[in-house]
């Protein structure tokens, strides 16, 4: 998967049950702004990319192989 596009866990979701699973994997945006003030870009429920707590998640490092099955069914 490119850098630019990461997997993550959510861990938390207050005040975002609508759009944010926890323990779902969700697609990461690199957004260098969005991180310097403590938050991620996150490919929601919506099938949208919006900007969220980064507390929220945890970045995870899958099997290249899993990765990739993955990343088909988006």
């Amino acid at each position: 998967m490119a850098e630019s596009h990461r997997l993550c866990v959510c861990v938390k979701n207050v005040g975002y049950a609508a759009s944010l699973e926890l323990r779902k994997i969700y697609e990461t945006i690199a957004d260098e702004d969005a991180a310097e003030v403590g938050q991620i870009r996150v490919i929601d429920e919506s099938g949208e990319d919006y900007l969220y707590p980064d507390e929220f998640f945890v970045r995870v490092e899958l099997p290249e192989a899993l990765e990739q099955k993955l990343m088909e069914s988006v």
